[in-house]
């Protein structure tokens, strides 16, 4: 069937849409606060509306309740949790005439720095040039205010930046027309200055100390209802040229002084503890040497250079005790997952059952910077430099473990190349705070890529059994019982949620027990982020976990659980289209809830062509997720014939193609397009390695994976040919996030494509998981592998 064609722009404003979750308020209170140069704050309380339940007029699916998500989901929580301690947020107007924000969120390639620029340079009437965004050292006073994670930095920092701009160009204004003796409403801002009615002008720099205040005191303010010269344009990263010439400053860049080289030595199962150190002294005794001892997760080596770490580490020999998962392996490990798979309800027997399960393996959650961090502890005194998405709880482990002050210790946070949650744990921090109060010495603690791949955190495997039942033209009922291998949530944002009404329901047996509390924190942010956006009558989603939360080290790596629950619904619903007689489009639009849903899949499929004429082999999918406030449809082609996927490239896998990527998404207002874009390429990749290729192959207790070169992300012979990714008009004010919405929905459309060339819908994802190998495993003891010799050979 072909697609119905896409509606214009101003059909799709006219057509029924969800009521925008956000404030409807234009005037607000912000503070001038006391002080020599002017400095604000804002007061931000929001107005939030009900989200629609309508239905499309006359529609023959059964209707569906709506999940917890539909109503209130994670952006909501998070945005909540921050409203108390916004106003500890300042923005600071200089005499140079700089607008200076300390962002209380980690840039870790996402480019907040320049979205948030954006923002402030539109509201403030001022050029982007003369905003400087930096990242903020940990402030306890913020408490939840400092999380970066699921996607929440510009929904839950939107309200506050605009209203501390605008207080600031009210509070420059005012001071202008003051000294002008000129009503306020007679002079205008613009280009980072004031005007007056009689030709005056006075820069913003020039007018900052008049403009601050001796008290703190409130200010009426009103935002801007016209869109500026920089919100939702392009706007190319602020520091894009430092990147390109070298000059971005990472963990590993920083001066600090006497900060040497420091790595470990790590055991050859998960979680293994020290025994004893049989070669102590000779390996203390090697060239560069300075220290060596026994930390909680190893031996900690620190040397003149990284290479000499890496020599010594490999000459260490330790005698180690047990980890947690010694004698486990992939196999076992589905099977105890599988076990606790909460049981579904009868259906009735007039209903026809269509039921799978689908398994979803461990994957690293590694980012391409490996784990590091500068740490410096002296007596009763601790500084610390790293990427930080917690940076807060960080602080206050540190100082639990040197028992010490909260106020003797200083978490600073660097520029992150990488995360996907990967940062919301500060173990390099961690270990390089032990090194350092072991050693007495400063140390730049990095980890091996194999340290990385083999003892980093992991995304946690899931099975998903999804039943849906059919009584004639109308799916009855959808359900989805999910078992997932515990994740962590002690990085602080389970505090956030454990806080919210959510996680406080009984029902969720709200405990302190570490393995039952940790479960009410995971089945309510699973309850937070997992919707379904079809009309599938009566509608069910629900969560149980098995291990301890330390069972594994495990982390939120980019969504957590809906990358693998949309994939196996998405899956299942093509299979279900399967038994109706419908092609994938036709039967997401038949049944999808809204026109919005339907618009985005008209547009994607539009774009793509869908329905025409294949050669065998190759294969069209399209799926629909709905996330963080964004509605997604992922159409793909694939290529899976044998030319393709018999390409010989050096120790690489190959396999089938993803030859065409396009994603229509609906994400409200966007400040950057550009990024927004490259936000949603970057999880489509991340998809199509979670479908067809990357995983953990786990044996007696290790992943077998041991670098970038053994783990299957996608590479360069792997993406598409074609990318595109459309952005929806407008339909509220305060945009959606985008740094994980992209993952589920890419990675449903390959594994469904990939299914449509070979004939079979896949229950297993990676879909190559059980393939051989196709890489020499490295040794576990030494835990790093022997530094490459002959790279030139293979230079091009």
């Amino acid at each position: 069937m072909s697609p119905t064609p896409s509606p214009d722009s101003a059909a799709i404003a006219e057509s029924p849409v969800e009521t925008p979750r956000g404030t409807t308020r234009r005037q607000f209170v912000g503070y001038v606060l006391a002080g020599t140069t002017l400095a604000v704050t804002a007061d931000v309380a929001w107005e939030t509306a009900a989200p629609s339940t309508a239905h499309a007029a006359g529609a023959s699916p059964i209707p569906s309740n709506p999940t917890l998500s539909d109503n209130y989901d994670f952006l909501d929580a998070y945005r909540d949790s921050c409203l108390p301690t916004n106003h500890h947020l300042k923005i600071d107007v200089t005499p140079d005439g700089k607008a200076h924000f300390a962002i209380p969120r980690q840039e870790a390639g996402q480019g907040i720095t320049t979205s948030f620029a954006q923002v402030i340079a539109d509201e403030m009437d001022m050029p982007i040039e003369n905003v400087v965004c930096t990242l903020e050292d940990a402030r306890p006073e913020l408490v939840f205010n400092m999380l970066t994670g699921g996607s929440t930095s510009h929904f839950s920092l939107w309200m506050p930046m605009k209203t501390m701009a605008a207080t600031a160009r009210t509070a420059l204004a005012t001071a202008a027309a003051e000294k002008w003796g000129v009503p306020v409403s007679s002079v205008k801002t613009r280009d980072g200055a004031v005007f007056g009615p009689d030709g005056q002008m006075a820069t913003y720099g020039s007018l900052s100390e008049l403009a601050a205040s001796r008290v703190t005191k409130p200010l009426d303010v009103k935002l801007k209802s016209k869109p500026g010269k920089y919100m939702g344009q392009s706007i190319g990263r602020v520091d894009a040229l430092d990147i390109v010439q070298g000059k971005k400053q990472f963990a590993m860049d920083l001066k600090v002084p006497n900060a040497m080289p420091t790595m470990v030595c790590r055991p050859p199962t998960l979680n293994g503890t020290v025994q004893s150190i049989e070669n102590l002294e000779q390996v203390k005794a090697m060239p560069g040497v300075t220290d060596v001892g026994a930390i909680s997760r190893g031996v900690a080596v620190r040397a003149r250079t990284f290479g000499q770490c890496i020599d010594a580490i490999r000459a260490l020999k330790v005698t180690w005790g047990a980890g947690t998962i010694d004698n486990e392996n992939n196999e076992s490990l589905t099977a105890k997952v599988a076990s606790v798979l909460l049981p579904i309800a009868p259906a009735l027997p007039s209903d026809e059952v269509i039921e799978e399960d689908y398994v979803y393996h461990y994957r690293s959650g590694s980012p391409l910077e490996t784990n590091c961090a500068v740490a410096d502890v002296r007596g009763d005194t601790a500084e610390v430099w790293a990427a930080h998405n917690m940076p807060i709880v960080t602080l206050q482990r540190i100082a639990l473990m040197l028992n010490i002050p909260e106020d003797n210790v200083v978490v600073h946070c660097t520029t992150a190349g990488g995360s996907f949650g990967r940062h919301l744990f500060s173990d390099a921090s961690y270990e390089a705070v032990e090194a350092s109060k072991l050693f007495g010495k400063p140390v730049r603690l990095m980890y091996h890529r194999s340290d990385d791949a083999r003892h980093g955190r992991m995304h946690p495997m899931m099975v998903n059994r999804v039943r849906m039942t059919k009584n004639g033209n109308s799916i009855t009922s959808f359900t989805m019982s999910s078992a997932s291998s515990a994740c962590d949530w002690t990085h602080g944002l389970g505090e956030i949620i454990s806080g919210s009404a959510t996680a406080q329901d009984p029902r969720l047996g709200f405990s302190g027990n570490k393995e039952i509390g940790n479960l009410s924190i995971a089945v309510a942010f699973y309850q937070l982020v997992t919707s379904v956006p079809y009309n599938f009558g009566s509608t069910a989603v629900y969560l149980n976990e098995i291990f301890a939360y330390d069972t594994l080290p495990t982390s939120a790596v980019r969504n957590v659980y809906s990358p693998d629950t949309g994939c196996a619904r998405e899956i299942h619903v093509s299979k279900v289209a399967d038994a109706f007689g419908m092609d994938d489009y036709e039967f997401r639009r038949a049944f999808a809830k809204d026109d919005g849903w339907r618009a985005v899949l008209d547009k994607a499929a539009e774009a793509g062509n869908w329905g025409r004429t294949m050669p065998e082999g190759t294969a069209q999918a399209i799926a629909l997720h709905s996330e963080y406030q964004c509605k997604v449809a992922c159409f793909m082609e694939i290529d899976a014939r044998p030319a393709m996927v018999n390409r010989k490239i050096r120790e690489a896998y190959t396999g089938p193609r993803i030859t065409k990527a396009i994603m229509a998404v609906d994400a409200g207002r966007v400040i950057n397009p550009r990024n927004f874009q490259a936000n949603m390429m970057g999880g489509c990749m991340d998809g199509i390695a979670q479908a067809l290729t990357a995983s953990c192959h786990i044996e007696d207790g290790l992943p077998l994976e041991a670098s970038w070169d053994n783990y299957r992300y996608t590479r360069q012979w792997n993406v598409p040919y074609v990318f595109e990714c459309h952005l929806m008009p407008d339909n509220r004010e305060i945009g959606g996030g985008a740094g994980e919405t992209g993952v589920a929905a890419g990675q449903a459309a390959a594994s469904i494509a990939w299914g449509r060339a070979k004939g079979t819908l896949p229950t297993i994802n990676p879909v190559n998981f059980n393939d051989p190998l196709g890489f020499v495993v490295k040794p576990k003891v030494p835990p790093i592998p022997q530094s490459p010799v002959n790279g030139r050979r293979f230079a091009r």
